[in-house]
Order: C-alpha cells, then sequence, then structure tokens
C-alpha cells in the first residue's frame, strides 16, 4: 500500500471509529432505560466521582489524528468490549441459621451471574437481614424518590426462623436486588457495589495486613471477577483490589503472576498518572521486570518522565498502600 492510500485507510478508519463512539453516547430510550443493563462508560453518573479513585471511563483515552492505524484498531477493540451490555443474575438459592454467642441469625447465600456466561464466572457472597437492612436505609438516603414504592420486608417480633418466614425472605430479597440493579444510579452507587463486596474486601485486606498472604489472595482473586463487572464503566476503581493481588503474589514468591496483575492495573492507569497508586506501582513493576528478565526501559521512561513533572513528595511503597485499605 502506497503513503496516499494508507494515509487514506487511516481517515476512514478514523472517522468510523468517531462515529460509533458518538452514536454510544447518545441518550437510551425510555424502554431501554427500564432494562437493567451494563451502562455505556461515557454516560454521566448522578453521584459526583471522587478523584481519580472513581472517574468514569470517559476520561479514557478517545481516538486522535496522531494515532496509527495500528493503535485505532486495538481503540475500537476496547470501545466494543466496554460497550457490550452486561447483565447480572441475583439467586438466592439456600440459608443457614447462625448461633453466635448470645445472638441467633439467619445467613442467605446469594448467587450472582452473569447471563449466557459458564458458572466458572459466578460470585458467591453471604449476607443477613441487618446488611440488607442497612442497605436500603442508607440507599434512602440518597434514592428516596426512587425507592418510593418499594417494599422492604420487615422484621417480625416472632418467627423469625420459621422456614415460612425464611423463604418468604429470600424470595423478597432475590427480588430486591434485581430492582436495585434494574435502576441505574443505583447500581452504580457506591453503596450498593459496597454492599455486594465490602465485606469479603474488609476480611482479604484483614489477612493481608495479618501477613496471611494466601488466604488474602484467595479471597481477593474471588471478589475482583464481581467488583469488575459492577465497575464496569470506571475501570479505575478496582485499581486497588489488582495492587493488593500483586502484592500477595509478590511476597508468595510468584513474580510472574505479580507482574500479569500489575499490568492490568498500569492499563488502567495509563490516563491517570496522578493516581495515588500510580508511582508506587511503577516503581513495584520495574521491580518485577528485573526479576523476570523484562524489558522494564520503557516503565523506567514513564517513572522519570513523572518525577520531572511533579514536586518531590512521599510516596508510600505498594505494599503500604494496600495495607492502609479498609482500615475502619
Amino acid at each position: 500500500m502506497d503513503q496516499d492510500s494508507h494515509c487514506t485507510a487511516e481517515r476512514e478508519l478514523l472517522e468510523a471509529v468517531s462515529r460509533i463512539t458518538t452514536s454510544s453516547t447518545t441518550s437510551p430510550s425510555d424502554e431501554e432505560e427500564n432494562q437493567p443493563k451494563a451502562e455505556i462508560p461515557c454516560q454521566v453518573r448522578k453521584e459526583n466521582p471522587e478523584k481519580d479513585d472513581t472517574q468514569d471511563s470517559s476520561a479514557t483515552l478517545s481516538p486522535n489524528s496522531s494515532m496509527t492505524t495500528k493503535e485505532l484498531q486495538e481503540y475500537w477493540r476496547n470501545e466494543k468490549r466496554q460497550c457490550k451490555q452486561i447483565k447480572l443474575i441475583f439467586e438466592i438459592p439456600s440459608t443457614r441459621i447462625v448461633e453466635h454467642h448470645l445472638s441467633k441469625y439467619v445467613m442467605y447465600k446469594i448467587i450472582i451471574l452473569q447471563t449466557g456466561s459458564f458458572d466458572s464466572n459466578k460470585s458467591v457472597i453471604e449476607r443477613r437481614y441487618s446488611d440488607f437492612e442497612k442497605l436500603h436505609r442508607n440507599l434512602l438516603e440518597e434514592f428516596s424518590e426512587e425507592l418510593e414504592d418499594v417494599t422492604f420486608p420487615k422484621k417480625t417480633l416472632t418467627g423469625n426462623f420459621t422456614e415460612e418466614i425464611i423463604n418468604e425472605r429470600k424470595l423478597a430479597f432475590k427480588d430486591y436486588l434485581r430492582l436495585l440493579y434494574s435502576m441505574k444510579y443505583i447500581r452504580r452507587s457506591k453503596k450498593f457495589i459496597d454492599f455486594l463486596t465490602r465485606p469479603e474486601l474488609r476480611e482479604a485486606y484483614g489477612c493481608l495486613r495479618g501477613g496471611q498472604y494466601t488466604k488474602a489472595l484467595e479471597i481477593l482473586l474471588e471478589v475482583i471477577g464481581l467488583q469488575e463487572r459492577l465497575t464496569r464503566g470506571n475501570p479505575v476503581s478496582v485499581v486497588p483490589t489488582l495492587c493488593a493481588i500483586v502484592v500477595c503474589h509478590k511476597d508468595l514468591e510468584n513474580p510472574a503472576r505479580a507482574f500479569e496483575y500489575g499490568e492490568k492495573a498500569l492499563s488502567r492507569l495509563c490516563v491517570h498518572t496522578s493516581h495515588r497508586y500510580y508511582i508506587p506501582l511503577l516503581e513495584t513493576m520495574i521491580t518485577l521486570a528485573y526479576e523476570l528478565g523484562k524489558d522494564f526501559l520503557s516503565l523506567q521512561e514513564k517513572l522519570e518522565e513523572w518525577k520531572t513533572k511533579k514536586d518531590p513528595v512521599r510516596v508510600f511503597t505498594l505494599k503500604e498502600l494496600a495495607v492502609r485499605e479498609y482500615v475502619q
């Protein structure tokens, strides 16, 4: 292909990407809005995003004239992955009664499945009535209008442990989660995501701080898949979890796996270089690359470039940052 033909091909590809990207950001119809589906990453959220950690993927790279044909093709592949609909199904197949000292309560087993996926993609968590009650109370503070007609199962003075009441609540909580997920702003809210992931993350980070890296890694690998599906429009939000996995693999002397997850985390920070994890992650990746005999010069260049633009400040190591997560 001569130079003119090559340039023409690049322009045509750029125009095609721009047209499709523009169409992906248009507002959905009323019918589409009422359907539970994943959000196109460029849509505006109701919440005010926190700095860096919760920025939407609208801040990610966009096509421009400086991109090569290969870069444009890769950009378009990423766009298609981002815009692909993700639907989650909530099932509560079983319960168990827990007696602990003077307390007694029912734990509801929640299975979260991605439609069209194999069982290997399912997530399993457990929550009790008080967890659901706290979620509902927290959501009412922000989404009272959306939840105006939602009925939450009330507590009863007696009979809470009868098979009839437990089965009723199983069905009620299943419908409740399905309804919450069908509402765009609620399913993307931190309160809803925390309900589904925070207890497991707190346990994992507790194990990490205690040096129980194998146990911490087991829990983190369980929760990261669910966390990614819930925050698909905000890929930066899973960076702390990915970095905690890097720390566990590194301390378990598995540098190859640590480097693999480090690359995933670094790819999410390519346009978020002011993120608190960016420099500690770069430094860790340089160490891992050197240990594995990989090319670390490009990583070193990024580190030096950042240092020339920023004033020298104290930067925690990746492990120091990880052990500070979920302390309270």
